[in-house]
């Protein structure tokens, strides 16, 4: 049977009931991966003609037929079938891990929001942007964003506590410096793309700010110029935090724009008030040949995603991993 690979026009033969990603990597064709379990995200494709089966939790033992997104790793080829990769320039492979590591710094940024810092037994590399599974006990498990770039020495994370959430009391009330922390990852799809020159728009609400930040160090970090206005929502002023990393990522990147919209009504101080993507729409009337980093609730992230389209951002070219709160 024969599998067309697009945009590269290749056709490779293969055998029925062989996995797309091994036949993907076996032709050494581009593909970002990295659990190969169908949890990261990171090796989505799209079915263009002829269909393929795919297993995995949301969708065990179903057929996708054309034009249906699937996981390359979840997905066994039955018949010929032409299949559409994402973004040939913007790969990433970074293999998943499982590291031991120890907490080594807890600090309150708001009277909800703790800064957790971890120290690393061995290199952790992921893309700005991406995000890993910490497992403090066996019962309290979470994905939590980076909010660095990968370094030889520690990952930090922000976290929100959340009233009655199961893992976050737990935050709360009983971890502690030196604990052990598990972290499973990188996960994610919403990782920093590097080869381009694009105005680049990020939306972020309340912790939603960790990624973004992450994704800004990492622009710094490889020199890249392209404008950037970054929105920051909160509920109210004593919300907001991390604005002196703000401000010296503006000195690294000196096309960089900040604009905090605070949401409850009356003064809010320095800061605009409003809802943050009404500050975006009131701000853009055009966004066409931009990309977008969304992060936060998943009623912000949807509400902004449909703004931004609205506003002429291709949908290839919106980035987000909402984040649900449930367990939390």
């Amino acid at each position: 049977m024969e599998v067309s690979v697009l945009p590269l026009r290749r056709t490779l033969d293969v055998r029925a009931g062989e996995n797309l990603l091994d036949v993907l990597r076996a032709n050494r064709l581009p593909i970002s991966y990295s659990c190969q379990a169908g949890r990261c995200g990171t090796c989505r494709c799209r079915v263009v003609s002829g269909n393929v089966h795919v297993s995995g939790a949301a969708e065990l033992n179903s057929p996708a037929s054309p034009g249906q997104s699937i996981l390359a790793c979840q997905t066994t080829l039955i018949e010929d079938c032409a299949i559409e990769l994402p973004e040939m320039d913007e790969i990433v492979v970074h293999p998943a891990k499982i590291l031991k590591t120890t907490i080594v710094g807890i600090e309150d940024m708001t009277h909800d929001i703790k800064r957790v810092r971890v120290a690393l037994p061995k290199p952790f590399e992921f893309s700005p942007g991406q995000y890993a599974t910490l497992q403090f006990t066996p019962r309290h498990i979470r994905p939590y964003s980076m909010a660095v770039t990968p370094n030889a020495d520690e990952v930090e994370y922000h976290i929100r506590l959340v009233p009655g959430g199961r893992v976050t009391s737990y935050i709360a009330t009983q971890m502690k410096l030196g604990d052990a922390v598990r972290v499973s990852g990188p996960l994610g799809t919403a990782y920093l793309r590097r080869k381009t020159a694009d105005p680049v728009i990020c939306i972020a609400g309340g912790t939603g700010l960790a990624p973004i930040l992450s994704i800004l160090r990492g622009m710094a970090e490889q020199g890249m110029t392209n404008p950037v206005h970054v929105y920051f929502g909160v509920r109210s002023p004593p919300d907001v935090y991390g604005i002196d990393w703000l401000d010296e990522l503006k000195e690294r990147l000196p096309n960089l724009t900040v604009h905090v919209v605070v949401a409850s009504a009356g003064n809010g101080g320095p800061y605009r008030t409003g809802v943050v993507t009404q500050a975006v729409s009131e701000d853009w009337a055009n966004l066409k040949g931009w990309r977008a980093y969304l992060a936060g609730a998943p009623v912000m992230v949807e509400a902004a995603s449909i703004l931004l389209r609205q506003k002429g951002v291709l949908a290839a070219q919106i980035y987000a991993d909402a984040f649900y709160a449930s367990g939390v």
